[in-house]
């Protein structure tokens, strides 16, 4: 049974002067490039949240604190010994080691800054039209999200072209452990929307949940959700932002997809991967969306994503 993983883990940061998790994921992989050791869970082993299983990984990480000891070794000794044998391996003093196990313990904020750049980007957004006069129909909007100016937050937009106007909303997005929360307004206006997504990891190819709000082009300003699907664009689309939101009915979402930059291989498989996650299901006024639903999203997009990350221009990834 493996025990104190997290703590085990800050102790190998502080040896190897690891001050982030992406600092302890590049030792992992000096000993071994192929290595398991994957940021996203780390997050999660030293927090004391989760542990490893991979009976490889120990094997790397014995390598990483050149222990002359079996990986099993590590997963199953006592913190104490752990630290002892330490020690003596490298001739550290212990005291030394814990004041550097302090002073080096991975920045929480910083690993939750990486991370939550890694979703920066343009995203193309499905949802049900709200407004009575389109019922039916999608309408299309734009989705961003980038670090705010002079700080380490992020900042989300949204904003669709609408018949009458270009509706814009902008707000902080914060991502917690189990979702994404957006609370955006419109800086000139009145309008406000609320957002809850699933938590999304890396290399975030798709978002999705609910959007909340009332309807803007309607003698009646009508609370409403709708479920929402985020497609990650390769880069910015002006005909994205050009582009009437209402969609005419049975426009194909992977057709419009591919007229933004995104490369489909499948264009039935997306339609019908958006399609179903949209559709939603018979809750008797509670719709909740649940997790396979996303993870099926997930497992649609991103090796689209991938494969066009490995084939964009350089120019472009730069930009």
């Amino acid at each position: 049974m493996a025990r104190d993983i997290d703590r085990k883990l800050r102790v190998t940061a502080a040896l190897v002067g690891a001050v982030t998790l992406k600092d302890l994921a590049a030792a992992f992989r000096r000993v071994n490039p192929a290595t398991s050791f994957d940021i996203d869970r780390a997050h999660k082993w030293i927090q004391g949240r989760a542990r490893p299983r991979e009976s490889r990984l120990y094997e790397d990480w014995a390598k990483v604190v050149d222990l002359d000891r079996p990986g099993a070794w590590i997963a199953d000794c006592e913190l104490d010994d752990f630290i002892e044998v330490i020690c003596a391996r490298h001739s550290c003093d212990r005291d030394m080691l814990e004041r550097r196990l302090e002073s080096s313990r991975p920045s929480t904020s910083k690993q939750r800054q990486e991370r939550n750049l890694s979703f920066a980007g343009t995203y193309a957004c499905y949802s049900h039209a709200w407004s009575p006069y389109f019922r039916g129909q999608l309408i299309r909007g734009e989705f961003s999200i980038a670090q705010q100016q002079g700080s380490q937050g992020l900042l989300a937009r949204y904003s669709e072209r609408l018949p009458t106007n270009r509706l814009h909303l902008e707000g902080p997005l914060e991502v917690t452990g189990r979702a994404m929360h957006l609370n955006l307004r419109e800086i000139d206006g009145n309008a406000h929307m609320l957002f809850c997504l699933f938590s999304p990891t890396p290399p975030a190819s798709v978002l999705a949940g609910f959007m909340c709000g009332a309807t803007i082009i309607d003698p009646d300003a009508q609370p409403s959700v709708t479920r929402m699907v985020m497609v990650r664009l390769p880069a910015p689309s002006m005909r994205l932002r050009s582009a009437d939101a209402y969609l005419p009915p049975r426009t194909s979402v992977a057709g419009d997809l591919a007229s933004l930059g995104l490369r489909i291989p499948d264009l039935a498989a997306v339609d019908h991967g958006v399609g179903r996650f949209l559709a939603g299901n018979q809750g008797g006024g509670l719709d909740q969306v649940d997790p396979p639903s996303y993870r099926a999203l997930v497992d649609l997009f991103n090796p689209i994503w991938l494969a066009g990350a490995t084939a964009m221009p350089e120019r472009v990834r730069e930009a």
